[in-house]
């Protein structure tokens, strides 16, 4: 594909780097330095504004098959989608937008202004955090087909009754279906024969009420207590703060920035905000953070939030999530003691992938940085994989298909099972498995 992307900060950079392999990028940039860093991968980069006609054309606007407008700027990035539309109504146009006057949800559809899709990371991010907590032995949580299929990602503890056992005598409940084991810096697609390990992070996809069941495998003894803390109170930190105050949890908000701190104070009359820094040891001993069930750390600094979630998890706080700017930090994060680390820019990039894949995807999920994708597509006419037992198709070793939704019945299939037109799939794929996975369903 021909794509235009608009803004090379750390949102632009980390989508043309995932999309420049395989398509023909364009990057427009205003800032010099950050156009030289965009410069080394493998992208035609023009200086200037990403609003301005004449830049556009000169991108070759006209050839383009979608442009992606993530400046830090919002406006910018509609006037970009806009303009791109009236220069090739056929462009598909993503953009990246943050003000609550203009998105209210973490994606929205708005072709009726020029925009395929508007994007919120911020707003992401904190969905992601909720869904997160609403299950708190979880350390990822995602829904598919409406709600009719969950998927969730658990840690085996050590004293876990799975650790030793094969995956054939893990005795799940039905209609769930274990689609992935990470080890480590490894990935399995498990069988029956797979042997589950202390530490291992397992991804469980199915209907929602088998998924409960299995909550109490890898329940931890301490109870929740209902406290939790977020650190910064910037567009993320608001954005979750307003989500779990319609729960029953005990909310305390820190920010640093002392006006920041007063206006939080008076549209969020249930919350405790304290003007503070999150990594000062003695505010957060003070204020009993190692009490919490969770503490997350979103302000704008990586290392804060890092330094934050270690100090919290280290006074005894249950769970520790930390937002990470820089998806390469996210790994990191986890490695050096961080329960859970989630970049904001993953939900754009999964939204623009979408965009580049030829099978008409309805929902795609990134999960363990970007060793696993979880897609969610509509089986059509004339595809090789319809009418057809899944035993007897060539499916990719890299990929499972985890769950089928055909009308209100919901399938964990088997060898025996079909997919039939019209069908929902969910697929649980390794990155190098979404070609042949794309062969098969076109």
């Amino acid at each position: 594909m021909r794509i235009i992307i608009i803004g090379a900060g750390e949102v632009g950079y980390h989508i043309a780097k995932t999309l420049c392999r395989d398509n023909d990028v364009f990057i427009i940039e205003k800032d010099e330095d950050v156009s030289n860093r965009a410069r080394q991968l493998d992208v035609q980069v023009i200086q200037g504004n990403g609003a301005d006609v004449k830049l556009l054309n000169k991108a070759k606007i006209d050839k383009a098959e979608l442009v992606v407008a993530v400046t830090g700027v919002d406006e910018v990035n509609i006037v970009a989608c806009m303009a791109s539309k009236i220069l090739n109504k056929k462009v598909k146009t993503i953009a990246r937008v943050s003000n609550p006057d203009y998105i209210d949800r973490p994606v929205d559809v708005r072709e009726i202004v020029g925009m395929n899709a508007m994007v919120c990371p911020e707003l992401s991010l904190a969905s992601e955090i909720n869904q997160i907590l609403s299950i708190p032995e979880a350390i990822n949580v995602e829904n598919f087909v409406g709600g009719k299929i969950k998927m969730i990602e658990f840690k085996v503890a050590e004293h876990n009754r799975l650790v030793g056992k094969k995956l054939a005598e893990s005795n799940l409940p039905e209609c769930c279906l274990m689609s992935a084991i990470f080890r480590g810096s490894k990935l399995m697609i498990p069988h029956g024969d797979d042997i589950i390990q202390k530490d291992d992070r397992v991804v469980l996809v199915g209907k929602p009420e088998a998924i409960e069941g299995t909550r109490k495998i890898f329940e931890e003894t301490r109870k929740n207590s209902g406290k939790i803390a977020v650190v910064g109170g910037g567009k993320v930190g608001y954005y979750l703060v307003k989500l779990l105050a319609k729960g029953n949890s005990k909310l305390t908000l820190l920010e640093i920035d002392k006006k920041r701190s007063e206006e939080l104070a008076q549209v969020l009359p249930n919350v405790l905000v304290i003007n503070g820094d999150g990594t000062d040891i003695s505010l957060m001993k003070e204020e009993n953070i190692g009490s919490m069930d969770a503490v997350i750390a979103v302000t704008n600094s990586d290392e804060k939030n890092l330094i934050c979630a270690l100090l919290a998890k280290r006074l005894g706080a249950k769970k520790v999530i930390a937002r990470a700017d820089r998806p390469d930090y996210a790994e990191l994060f986890e490695i050096v003691g961080v329960d859970v680390a989630i970049s904001p820019i993953q939900a754009t990039v999964n939204e623009v992938l979408k965009f580049t894949m030829g099978i008409g995807i309805d929902s795609l999920v990134t999960i363990e940085g970007e060793k696993g994708k979880i897609i969610e597509l509509t089986a059509k006419q004339g595809s090789k994989i319809i009418n057809k037992k899944l035993k007897d198709v060539h499916f990719p070793r890299g990929a499972i298909v985890s769950a089928i939704v055909r009308n209100t019945e919901v399938i964990i299939p088997g060898g025996s099972h079909t997919i039939l037109p019209d069908d929902k799939v969910v697929i649980f794929a390794l990155p190098s498995a979404l070609p042949a996975v794309e062969g098969l369903f076109s």
